[in-house]
């Protein structure tokens, strides 16, 4: 398996690109929203990498952040009926924190509005997502559309991450602020965390 591609970009599209990897050139299938990050032609690139192998073709699909690649593979691991393709067009057509808010609040209309993905397309992504992106998904979209402070940040970072692992929203909220007003404002996201778990232990 083909985890990333470290190298020199040599050619980039909208929908394509091509790194130099030791003398060797990889073509990878990329979204928009990758396309919107990369480096100019002949700077040095890191593109995460998802390799597809099918009967008749390799195909390697690369993504500019984690997030991105996470929820494309999220996408066609677990939406009946979505390829890699329409996963393509699902990160072109919004990006990933959109999408978990999309999905979290059951908003057909916003999802069919991505090429390729007509209203049933976007009922069955709410039917098969909305438990795997659940809160935090919801928690995470409201929080990009306040723009919030590197602080406040930190905080919501901490917060999803409890979240992730199992808190309700309330009680993720109020462990986290609890263990800053012990930690100081400079703790981390992961000593928030640390601490935070041992409080409801």
């Amino acid at each position: 398996m083909i985890t990333f591609l470290h190298g020199k970009l040599v050619e980039a599209l909208p929908s394509q690109v091509v790194v130099n990897v030791g003398g060797v050139g990889y073509e990878a299938l990329i979204p928009l929203s990758s396309y919107d990050k990369l480096p100019a032609p002949g700077g040095e690139i890191r593109l995460l990498t998802h390799l597809a192998i099918r009967e008749d073709a390799h195909v390697l699909y690369g993504f500019m952040t984690a997030a991105e690649r996470d929820l494309f593979r999220l996408l066609i691991h677990t939406v009946s009926g979505i390829g890699p393709k329409i996963a393509l067009n699902v990160l072109s057509g919004m990006n990933a924190v959109t999408f978990k808010g999309a999905v979290a609040r059951g908003d057909v209309k916003a999802l069919s509005s991505i090429s390729g993905v007509g209203k049933k397309t976007a009922e069955r992504i709410v039917v098969e997502l909305k438990d795997k992106i659940g809160v935090a998904g919801s928690w995470e979209a409201a929080s990009a559309e306040r723009a919030l402070s590197p602080a406040d940040q930190k905080l919501n970072d901490a917060v999803l991450a409890l979240i992730a692992l199992g808190f309700k929203q309330i009680e993720a909220h109020d462990a986290v602020r609890k263990t800053q007003a012990l930690l100081g404002p400079e703790a981390s996201v992961e000593a928030l965390v640390r601490a935070s778990l041992k409080q409801g232990s």
